[in-house]
């Protein structure tokens, strides 16, 4: 029987969401805590990666169990034995087919700025302490709903089949001292919103136009984009699947 899970996890701790070689995962710890409380070894598939320090407030995985889970009881037993920095939130049992990566329609992340320094805010938010200009970035923003081939975002050298993506919303949001960047789309590349958000930065505090952002695109190229914003404040916060997938 097939499930989905529906986790938020603080970053800081793990080197991203993949199992990997003398680093710890989200993905392993999750895998340790299923594997442990359901006696049976339980391997999890992701709805995407999250690099190293990067946060989720929704992340879907999917696992496979011989047997009917008490699935509300799971939950519970989980959230008491994993560390503070993973809570599950939900468990859903879907059909035998359904993919929590390939079945995705859509994934949204935010990115945190905070123009006043913090300390309650060091290890989750990007500190600018230069003057920003809210309406330029919001202009370049919008721009960028324009164009689907977003290759000059892309960590360099990706082994990627294709640099589309199909943009659905993206747009700063100011909340007192912290500005709030939403984006959505139906698939990131590799470091995209970071180097989305790098960009949009340096059009903030004057060093690049939104003019100049059709001329990035344009380029392919990632060394013409902005540089990639610290990890810390990226967000992972929503994935969206159609109904069609549960039982």
């Amino acid at each position: 029987m097939r499930y989905f899970v529906d986790f938020s996890y603080h970053g800081a701790s793990y080197h991203g969401w993949q199992a990997q070689p003398n680093a710890s995962s989200v993905q392993e710890t999750l895998a340790q805590a299923f594997s442990l409380l359901l006696a049976t070894p339980i391997s999890l598939m992701g709805a995407g990666r999250t690099d190293a320090g990067v946060h989720a407030k929704k992340m879907v995985a999917h696992f496979d169990s011989p047997v009917a889970i008490d699935k509300e009881h799971l939950v519970a037993r989980l959230n008491g034995f994993l560390p503070p920095s993973i809570a599950i939130n939900n468990i859903r049992e879907v059909k035998e087919t359904s993919h929590a990566r390939f079945d995705a329609t859509s994934r949204t992340y935010e990115y945190w700025v905070h123009t006043k320094k913090d300390p309650f805010l060091e290890t989750t938010s990007h500190y600018v302490h230069a003057p920003l200009d809210l309406l330029a970035m919001n202009a370049a923003a919008a721009q960028l709903l324009q164009y689907t081939d977003f290759e000059c975002f892309s960590k360099s050298n990706s082994d990627v089949h294709t640099f589309l993506c199909d943009l659905y919303h993206a747009q700063w949001e100011q909340k007192e001292t912290q500005l709030i960047f939403t984006i959505s789309a139906n698939r990131f590349l590799r470091n995209m919103v970071r180097a989305i958000v790098g960009t949009l930065l340096d059009i903030g505090m004057g060093k690049t136009t939104p003019a100049d952002l059709e001329k990035i695109l344009a380029s392919k190229s990632r060394s013409e984009a902005g540089p990639s914003v610290p990890a810390k404040g990226l967000y992972l916060t929503e994935i969206t699947y159609p109904n069609t997938i549960y039982v």
